[in-house]
């Protein structure tokens, strides 16, 4: 703490703070007030692996450790700042989180668009520790449900994980976290972080940052300064720190000096569903790999049930031997009798294609063609398929042949747009500007102004335009905003929806630590609040900001603006920093509108301010008898009543 306080004090101010939030307590703490904008909030999952292994027997064996990563990361001044620890969080934070060490001015800017200094993490261990080959289907759904019971909290995810099995773990998650709108990110290390030469700290602070400091809605892979696909990915090294590749798709990061974002290559869901996660995975699923001279026998006995999805590893460009009409006809059975047969290459690189006529021979046979998935990434999507209960078997079939996570290619004509040549290569010409690096620099300045002023003008062709001239859809400009965020203060339900089709995040914070919704809600736009809602977005606001305008429209007669805050998900019973409540203000104005449908909204009458008045108290104090029958329309109010997450009853006067 920066002031000299005694323990009586403390306590004090502390139990005066249970009605107050983070923010309010750090000003009661005397805690230097840090920018909500500018704080990360990242959760870890610790399942295991080489990256958090210490020596545990004199041969120098490696072997997990529980309860030992926190404590030893607390000791690493890479990994947590006590200083800033004590400057940024309250001391129940402080328990609980670890931060990073403040990053520079010129560090934050290449982090972000909008600049994040501090990345506060909290660890979360799994009991037991797993070495990766031993992770199966529930390991997998366990993360799972750890994101979504805690996707609220946090900016981003971190899962520590062993190497061997992660593309599998990533390529899982990638298909199991549906409507995902934040980064999830798998890594792990070669040598334990505590070692002199580890390539983890590298790997796991990376992550943190890209996690953090990023809105890249992806599950992804981070490992030797490169940020992948997780769904594209393969372990193709065992003994190197380059342990992973993406054989057929850039990295979406380059973690150089600078680091380099892939926007246009980042694959968003587009549609209007809060983020779940789909855990009913089905385990009769297998690989098969062909080789010359495999039998029927072999092929009969793996097709067999209760087998309900293969992947069939096939030569070259997706071929079978066509000259063997035994084995042909055995896979067009099973594919009748309902076994979901998906086309991969053996091939590290390259995609199945019907080039030739033994590929040909498959498609006949009813093997539906992967592209160019990864026989992790095309396992996983089989399990997730056919675990959809829903789905017909056609939906099936259509699915798995469907690009859904950005798990394979999807070949499209090349097309140019007006925006892309006209306007940047004559600014490019303007100002001299020749270099393929300069003009791009160029596009990351123009196109997050230009798509705003495309959401102001309510223009979709213009916005159409600069997307498929590589503009995200999310970019942030000077300000930290977004089109969303225009769009949404502006009231225009077809432009969010436009954008949110094409993957806009509703998570963005601007420089004032706003996202959409708030803009939404200051606009009073109600069909925009409940789209957004329905997408998963959540109100930033600290819950006594909140309060304080809740109060001012009751002070004001406001009644549009208290139904925007409602329909955005504010508790009508959040109190400024006199615990005053929008009824509070209600009943002293006289706002007999407001106090009804406050009521209506759940509105607690007897929930007392710091001066023990409640909104019934007050309306009997004032003279406000009809008041006081619409708050009490079946006779006097109880004595007593206890207010949520309150540990003194409020007595009523």
């Amino acid at each position: 703490m920066s002031v000299e306080m005694d323990q009586e004090h403390v306590q004090a101010m502390r139990q005066l703070s249970q009605k107050m939030d983070a923010h309010a307590v750090r000003q009661a703490l005397s805690v230097d007030s840090v920018p909500e904008e500018s704080v990360a909030r990242v959760l870890v999952l610790y399942t295991g692996g080489t990256i958090g292994m210490v020596v545990m027997d004199k041969d120098g064996g490696y072997a997990p450790k529980p309860h030992s990563m926190v404590p030893k990361l607390r000791s690493l001044p890479l990994f947590h700042d006590d200083n800033v620890a004590k400057k940024i969080m309250t001391p129940e934070e402080q328990e609980r989180f670890l931060v990073l060490p403040k990053l520079s001015t010129q560090e934050s800017s290449r982090v972000a668009a909008k600049q994040k200094y501090y990345i506060m993490y909290e660890v979360v261990e799994f009991d037991p520790l797993l070495d990766s080959s031993n992770m199966n289907r529930e390991d997998w759904i366990k993360i799972a449900r750890c994101i979504e019971s805690s996707y609220e909290e946090f900016d981003g995810f971190v899962v520590l994980h062993g190497t061997d099995t992660m593309a599998y773990t990533a390529s899982a998650l990638s298909f199991m976290c549906e409507h995902q709108g934040k980064p999830i990110i798998l890594t792990g290390a070669q040598i334990p972080i505590y070692e002199v030469r580890s390539d983890g700290r590298d790997n796991f602070i990376s992550s943190l940052i890209i996690a953090g400091g990023y809105n890249i809605p992806e599950v992804m892979l981070c490992f030797n300064e490169k940020v992948f696909r997780g769904n594209r990915t393969i372990k193709y090294d065992s003994s190197s720190f380059t342990a992973f590749t993406s054989p057929n798709m850039p990295p979406l990061v380059s973690m150089d000096i600078d680091i380099h974002v892939d926007w246009p290559a980042v694959f968003r869901c587009g549609d209007t569903e809060k983020f779940c996660v789909h855990t009913n995975l089905c385990s009769n699923v297998g690989i098969l790999r062909l080789f010359p001279g495999i039998t029927t026998d072999t092929v009969k006995a793996f097709l067999q049930p209760p087998m309900q999805g293969v992947v069939l590893q096939t030569y070259g460009s997706g071929n079978a031997p066509s000259n063997r009409a035994d084995l042909m006809t055995l896979i067009h059975e099973a594919t009748k009798w309902g076994v979901l047969i998906v086309n991969i290459t053996q091939c590290s690189r390259g995609n199945v294609s019907a080039a030739y006529a033994t590929g040909v021979a498959l498609e006949n046979a009813g093997v539906i063609p992967g592209g160019d998935m990864t026989p992790e990434a095309a396992l996983c999507k089989l399990s997730y398929v056919l675990g959809k209960a829903g789905w017909t078997m056609e939906m099936r079939k259509k699915m798995l042949a469907r690009n859904i996570r950005g798990e394979m290619t999807v070949h499209v004509h090349d097309t140019s747009s007006i925006m892309d040549h006209d306007l940047i290569e004559g600014v490019a010409r303007t100002l001299s500007l020749s270099t393929r690096a300069e003009v791009g620099s160029l596009k990351d300045a123009l196109y997050p102004n230009l798509l705003c002023a495309a959401a102001k003008a309510k223009d979709i062709p213009a916005i159409e335009k600069l997307l498929s001239s590589g503009a995200d859809v999310s970019a942030v400009n000077q300000d930290g905003r977004t089109a969303l965020h225009v769009a949404c203060s502006l009231g225009n339900l077809n432009i969010v929806s436009f954008l949110l089709g094409k993957g806009a995040s509703v998570h963005l914070k601007d420089n004032r630590g706003d996202n959409p919704l708030i803009d939404a809600v200051l606009s009073k736009t109600i069909p925009v609040i409940n789209i957004l809602v329905q997408t998963g977005a959540r109100l930033p606001w600290k819950s006594i900001r909140i309060a304080v305008s809740l109060c001012c429209a009751a002070a004001t007669d406001d009644l549009e603006t208290i139904r925007a805050w409602h329909a955005a998900g504010a508790d009508m019973n959040s109190a400024d920093y006199d615990s005053r409540t929008a009824l509070h203000i209600a009943v002293t104005c006289n706002r007999k509108e407001i106090v009804k449908y406050l009521l209506a909204s759940g509105a607690i009458c007897l929930a007392q301010d710091i001066f023990g008045m409640s909104p019934l108290s007050v309306a009997q104090k004032l003279g406000h008898t009809d008041l006081v029958k619409i708050m009490c329309p079946h006779g006097p109010a109880p004595e007593q009543a206890t207010l949520p997450n309150s540990e003194e009853p409020a007595a009523v006067e």
